[in-house]
């Protein structure tokens, strides 16, 4: 009798233990049809993009300065103005160039003046002569009057190349004094908007060593971004390639094509960056100076293609343009699939071939590194 009881706990102690793991067994892989990770395959577009930030200037600009030194007595512009070229915009004081001015006119109607009395004393220094020669052919006249006349005709001729040398210099200095005093009148050079003033009037001007900048004239209908791309990624922008920008606070895209990139770099921090530059209407004057904006270069693009995220491949080679899937069927079974991929980033990839719209994916598993397997508990 007792070993028939120690069979039939033997017997009952199995058949529990059975039940149990079954439980187990069946409870985790219900778990894990629950847990299981997927995604659907959608469709839409998808960009490759190096991305930046760079500052609006706009394409055409001039920094008007004063050519001459003193007070500016009138700004006749204010920042946002618009001007034509030719327009005046400022003056300065002209007491100083003025008198200048007006001295050099009256040296010069002085020198003009002694030049004709010159003229008039080398015509009759040549009248001598020639009578001194004609009568020193006939016997009637002394060599040395001859010689008096002579040096006498030549001596006037002098004076009057040295007049006219002294009007010469005169005239130079005098276009030069109203030059000067036209410079007190500073004109737009080019159609434009008034976008900074840097003097102020009633402020001296000191154009001695550096021409003083007044103001500067923009044109707003077209504006260049200056994007800064570092050295990681320039390599890979390429000439007329396409390009859109966003400014801060807004959704709006502006497109354009890439104009160049700037050989010199800026080094701030340690970290080598490239202007990269490219231009946009703005003819509606949306954009203003300084502006910043969210620059992407499109490396490349696709539209209305099957997309997936990148997670779900599994690929021999990060850069091969195949991978293989697992497709989760309807019926809750697994299909391993070799699938042809097109664009991708660094989210998702657009698949060329081997799915089909609405399918599910299966995300694979991501390993556990050694470190996270050595934190796992251990099961006793």
């Amino acid at each position: 009798m007792k070993s028939k009881k120690v069979v039939f706990f033997i017997g009952l102690f199995a058949l529990v233990g059975g039940a149990y793991l079954a439980y187990q067994n069946f409870n985790t892989n219900d778990q894990s049809q629950q847990t299981l990770q997927n995604v659907l395959v959608s469709r839409g577009d998808i960009e490759n993009v190096v991305t930046a930030t760079g500052k609006l200037q706009p394409r055409d600009y001039v920094d008007v300065g004063a050519q001459v030194s003193g007070q500016l007595k009138y700004l006749h512009v204010d920042v946002g103005d618009r001007v034509k070229k030719g327009e005046l915009l400022a003056e300065i004081d002209v007491t100083l160039f003025m008198p200048k001015v007006d001295a050099t006119r009256a040296q010069l109607r002085y020198q003009n003046a002694s030049l004709l009395d010159k003229k008039a004393q080398l015509e009759l220094a040549h009248i001598q002569y020639e009578r001194q020669k004609n009568m020193y052919e006939h016997k009637a006249t002394s060599l040395e009057a001859l010689q008096n006349a002579e040096i006498s005709f030549k001596s006037a001729q002098a004076h009057v190349a040295m007049l006219e040398a002294q009007i010469e210099q005169t005239s130079s200095s005098l276009r030069a004094e109203e030059a000067n005093l036209e410079f007190t009148r500073i004109y737009a050079p080019m159609d434009g908007t008034v976008v900074s003033l840097s003097s102020k009037q009633g402020q001296t001007l000191n154009a001695n060593q550096q021409a003083p900048t007044i103001l500067r004239i923009a044109d707003l209908s077209v504006m260049t971004v200056e994007a800064e791309v570092s050295e990681a990624d320039v390599m890979r922008l390429k000439d007329q390639m396409e390009v859109y920008f966003k400014t801060l606070g807004r959704e709006k895209k502006w497109f354009s094509k890439l104009r160049k990139v700037e050989p010199t770099p800026t080094i701030i921090n340690n970290v080598v960056l490239y202007n990269a530059l490219f231009d946009v209407d703005n003819k509606t004057q949306e954009l203003m100076s300084e502006m910043t904006a969210q620059v992407f270069f499109v490396l490349a693009k696709a539209e209305d293609v099957l997309l997936l995220p990148v997670s779900a491949l599994v690929r021999e080679h990060p850069k091969a343009k195949v991978a293989k899937v697992e497709v989760l069927l309807a019926d809750g079974s697994r299909e391993t699939r070799d699938v042809e991929l097109g664009v991708s980033n660094r989210v998702m990839v657009a698949i060329r071939s081997g799915l089909k719209e609405g399918e599910r994916v299966i995300i694979p598993e991501k390993k556990k590194s050694k470190n996270e397997r050595l934190r796992m508990p251990r099961m006793m």
